[in-house]
């Protein structure tokens, strides 16, 4: 490597983005490199924030004229110099919003290639003019079948859905599924005003009346008098009925509400179109074939199924040389998906069914095929949401992209990974402030001698873990017979006053069985779910209005002596409403920047800098801080600043103990990680009063977690269990697993080889199942 003319190493120096201290390292290229270090510590603003942001930088300056104009409102990475940069592709953690359209055959773009085979090697019926490839697809105007839009089902619904209760008049609300609030009254007021008595039970009004007031496309306009209340003045005004069903299937189809999406979803069927039955396609479509069969059933085989039947319809005698040449493409492509343990999917499989640990492999099989090589691949967490057993399928993937002679630089947690890179590159010591110095650069084995590593530990002075006893269930939560996603009627017992882990390959079925525990179920009482949903979708949404804690800080600098002089209100202080705010970015402290061909992102504020307030507000000072220094604190700076003010202090002390120190209050949702933002929500549920038992469910909880973080993490879990509550945990972490009371293992496999519960019982009889994928790494976390 080093006879070479050309330097083999990125070389960084002078970095400062984030909390990072004017950090220079040298990183090999053509090397598995693995960045580490406790959450927060910089690992991530030095890999994205900084290596990749400037090879992106770069890009836009050498490619995009347009683009080049916004380089420096975007914002370069605070870097001195970077030398020995190739160009970077970043595969980065992000679950795009769910969309029944998107699927695995997407996501992989493998459905291109399967239209293509169909448009150009199909069998048509004699007569049927050539179709091209969009004709093949549900998701455009040339494929779609008109009956269902392309959707493969028709919604319904029926007078039993959406009046559950007969025996209340329409006054009393017995259209179960009419919105509340004005608009329901709205409705009220018009079919009143139509003739229709809204005072008489339902059932005993005329089946002719009723059979109109739920189902009639009609949509009559009366003007309606509204009865006058004594403190009010209501003028009459122009009302326009809609059945109900009209507001169900128009609520389902276009509201941008996921609450009011999922309500109208409670009052309707689904039934696969009566058109193209379930094809999703128009009839000419679906009449061409391929091997005997159209292109919707090719679509619903698993890829191990599919590639097996294409490969046989190549090798006959009668296959033309294009049928061959594309189906060999095809097999080729699928071939990189199922290496990665996916051969169970199938490419009509919808995204939003799939665990993100399903969905990071199908990004990364198409990396493999992209044929890129001399790049370096930016990768964030790809063992998130993996299996162990996953896991060793990954690193096969990264020792591949590698040898194509790519430079893989990933930032992870996960120890198997990390044991197998070629460089490791640990930041820290700890989190924010105390964080942001390279401590390691060098091979792995070289960071046994760095004390101050909190990596170090995990590695290479792993102490066993302490014996603990097993808790009593002292009950127990029955669920089934669950038949939903690869689930065939699953019967479950998870037990109460205890931790329970629920285990299982990536796809099994552990958040679909975890995500059947309702408040309904005998024995459950209260129910709070922490997933990974961000805590808000723009960077309006932050750490500390999500806490609540903003509404006591609002409230101190509205009572300091400058803000009643002023006559300042609360909501002078809101970055949310016009009054306190910057006008030019609406209190966002960002704004959008459009790019031409490329998506859009944020820019700081022209004029408030990004601090969200205009000059006027930042005037006023609580113990010598701005309302906008005070967001820019950390937690742990916070804690020690309102110290003596105990409704912050509270909000804050439970931010600590789940280990978020680090991030500022005013950090945006949109700069959160999902494991952060299920810490947040954690957090924000154990700062309320303790009641009665309540049943805690977590999705992958320790999902971009330092082993250092986890320990703070289970403390807490394993405290609330000792406080008399329940906890069910969906995890791969098997240190995780070790420590819990129960396990409830799902398999063996993912997807329709997935679906049962294998093994239940303590961890040490779960890892002595022979039928459990499990078991054995389970069995090596307890030896160890």
């Amino acid at each position: 490597m080093h006879d070479s003319p050309h330097d083999p190493y990125v070389r960084v120096r002078g970095a400062r983005e984030h909390n990072l201290a004017g950090v220079d390292v040298d990183i090999p290229r053509d090397a598995l490199v693995v960045f580490t270090g406790v959450s927060g510590s910089g690992k991530s603003s030095l890999a994205f924030g900084t290596i990749y942001a400037e090879a992106q930088r770069r890009y836009f300056e050498s490619v995009a004229p347009y683009a080049r104009r916004l380089i420096h409102q975007v914002g370069a990475p605070a870097v001195g110099e970077i030398t020995g940069l190739p160009p970077a592709v970043s595969l980065e953690q992000r679950r795009s919003s769910p969309n029944a359209r998107s699927s695995v055959g997407t996501v992989t773009t493998l459905s291109n290639s399967l239209r293509m085979l169909f448009s150009r090697a199909g069998r048509y019926p004699e007569g049927a003019e050539r179709l091209d490839s969009d004709a093949f697809s549900p998701n455009t105007a040339a494929g779609a079948c008109p009956s269902c839009h392309g959707l493969g089902l028709v919604h319904d619904t029926s007078e039993e859905l959406l009046v559950p209760d007969p025996g209340l008049s329409i006054r009393q609300g017995a259209i179960a599924a009419w919105p509340g609030a004005w608009q329901g009254k709205n409705l009220r007021d018009v079919l009143d005003t139509l003739g229709h008595d809204v005072d008489r039970p339902w059932r005993e009004l005329d089946a002719k009346d009723r059979e109109w007031i739920l189902f009639t496309d009609e949509q009559p306009v009366v003007t309606v008098h509204p009865v006058r209340e004594a403190d009010r003045i209501q003028r009459p005004y122009q009302g326009t009925y809609m059945s109900a069903r009209r507001y169900v299937l128009r609520t389902f189809s276009d509201s941008k509400s996921p609450t009011l999406r999922v309500k109208a979803e409670r009052f309707l069927t689904s039934a696969p179109c009566p058109a193209c039955g379930g094809g999703r396609l128009r009839p000419e479509a679906l009449a061409v074939t391929f091997a005997g069969r159209n292109v919707a059933e090719l679509a619903a085989l698993p890829l191990t199924a599919l590639s097996g039947l294409l490969s046989t319809a190549a090798a006959t005698a009668d296959a033309s040389e294009t049928a061959r040449v594309l189906t060999a493409d095809l097999v080729a492509r699928i071939g990189t998906v199922t290496e990665l343990g996916l051969g169970y999917l199938s490419l009509d499989r919808a995204t939003p069914t799939l665990s993100n640990g399903e969905l990071q492999r199908l990004r990364l099989a198409t990396q493999l095929r992209s044929g890129l090589f001399g790049v370096v691949y930016v990768l964030d967490e790809p063992s998130a949401g993996l299996h162990p057993a996953d896991t060793e399928a990954l690193l096969v993937v990264l020792d591949r992209l590698k040898a194509a002679g790519n430079s893989v630089f990933v930032v992870e947690h996960h120890l198997d990974v990390v044991r197998h890179a070629d460089w490791l590159v640990d930041v820290g010591p700890r989190a924010g402030v105390h964080g942001g110095r390279v401590l390691h650069s060098g091979p792995p084995g070289e960071l046994a001698g760095v004390e101050a590593s909190a990596t170090r530990r995990f590695l290479f002075d792993r102490a066993p873990a302490p014996a603990r006893e097993v808790r009593a269930p002292a009950g127990w939560l029955r669920t089934g017979p669950v038949t939903r996603h690869n689930l065939r009627a699953v019967d479950a017992a998870f037990p109460v006053g205890v931790l329970t882990a629920v285990t299982g390959v990536s796809g099994s079925g552990k958040s679909t069985l975890v995500g059947m525990l309702t408040e309904e179920l005998s024995g459950v009482g209260r129910l709070v779910t922490v997933d990974q949903r961000p805590i808000g979708r723009t960077p309006r949404s932050n750490l500390a209005t999500y806490t609540g804690l903003f509404d006591v800080v609002r409230k101190l600098f509205t009572e300091t002596e400058e803000a009643r002089a002023r006559g300042y209100k609360a909501g002078r202080f809101s970055f949310n409403v016009p009054g306190g705010r910057c006008e030019t970015c609406q209190g966002e402290g960002f704004v959008s920047v459009e790019l031409l061909f490329l998506p859009s992102t944020y820019a700081p504020c022209p004029d408030c800098h990004g601090a969200r307030y205009n000059p006027e507000t930042l005037q006023v000072r609580w113990r010598g801080l701005t309302i906008a220094e005070v967001l820019d604190l950390t937690v742990e700076s916070a804690a020690a600043f309102f110290d003596d003010t105990p409704a912050a202090a509270r909000s804050l002390r439970t931010l600590l103990d789940v280990g978020l120190g680090y991030l500022r209050l005013g950090q945006p949702a949109t700069e959160l990680s999902g494991g952060e933002a299920q810490r947040i929500k954690l957090a924000s549920e154990l700062q309320r009063p303790r009641r009665a038992h309540t049943l805690y469910v977590l999705d992958e909880p320790t999902t971009g977690l330092h082993p250092a973080d986890v320990e703070v993490l289970m403390r807490q879990l394993h405290g609330l269990v000792d406080a008399g509550h329940s906890v069910i945990v969906v995890e791969h972490d098997m240190d995780v697993v070790a420590t819990a009371d129960w396990v409830v293992d799902l398999g063996p496999g993912g997807g329709d080889q997935g679906g049962q519960v294998v093994a239940a019982g303590p961890p040490a009889d779960v890892a002595a199942s022979p039928e459990s994928r499990t078991a054995p790494y389970l069995a090596r976390a307890l030896a160890d």
